[in-house]
C-alpha cells in the first residue's frame, strides 16, 4: 500500500499544544494550511526535543560562513502564536522523526511516521507520514512556543527531581 503522505509545503499554522491537566496531558503538533488540519500526538520528550533541534539548526545557520539565509535570532513578534489548539483529530501517535533543512527553499523540514508494530512483516511499514515544511520566523515561533508549552507542566521537586502532583508530592530520595 503507497504511503499516505499529510504534506504542508507553506502551513498557516504549525504548534505545539497539548489537551489535559498538567501530569496527564496529551501533547500534539498540530499543522493546518487552509482548512487542512492535522494532529499527531506526540511525547513531551519528543516535543522537547523537537524544539531543541529546530533551534539547532538556525543556530548552526546564523553562524555558518556565508549563510545567504536571513535567520532571526528570536521570535518574531508577528508570529508569536498563544492560541489553543484547533479541533483535534488525532491522524497517528508519532514513533520516528526526522528533522532537516532545505536550502532550495530556506525551510526547516520536519518528517513524522507512525509508531509501528516492532513484530509487524515488511509489508505493514508505516502507511502515513507527516511532512512539514517551515519558513525560518515560522519555525523560531514554533520552538518558542514548544519550550514554552513543554515548561508548562508539573513543578518538579528541589529535593529528589520528581513532578509534584496537584494533590501532592511524596519524595523519595535516591539512594548513596
Amino acid at each position: 500500500m503507497p504511503t499516505r503522505v499529510h504534506e504542508f509545503a507553506w502551513p498557516d499554522r504549525v504548534v505545539i499544544g497539548t489537551i489535559g491537566l498538567p501530569g496527564a496531558r496529551t501533547f500534539y503538533l498540530q499543522v493546518r494550511a487552509g482548512k487542512q488540519i492535522v494532529s499527531i500526538a506526540l511525547e513531551k520528550q519528543q516535543s522537547a526535543l523537537l524544539a531543541e533541534k529546530v533551534d539547532d539548526i538556525l543556530d548552526q545557520l546564523i553562524t555558518a560562513e556565508g549563510n545567504p539565509f536571513s535567520i532571526p535570532t528570536g521570535t518574531p513578534l508577528e508570529l508569536v502564536d498563544n492560541d489553543p489548539l484547533e479541533s483535534v483529530q488525532e491522524q497517528f501517535r508519532a514513533g520516528a522523526m526526522s528533522l532537516g533543512w532545505d536550502p532550495t527553499t530556506a525551510q526547516v523540514v520536519i518528517e513524522a511516521y507512525p509508531i509501528t508494530d516492532v513484530d509487524a512483516d515488511d509489508e505493514d511499514v508505516a502507511d502515513e507520514m507527516l511532512l512539514v515544511r517551515m519558513p525560518v520566523g515560522t519555525a523560531r515561533a514554533f520552538a518558542k512556543r514548544s519550550r514554552e508549552i513543554v515548561g508548562a507542566g508539573r513543578p518538579t521537586c528541589s529535593i529528589c527531581g520528581y513532578p509534584i502532583d496537584a494533590d501532592g508530592h511524596i519524595c523519595t530520595l535516591p539512594e548513596v
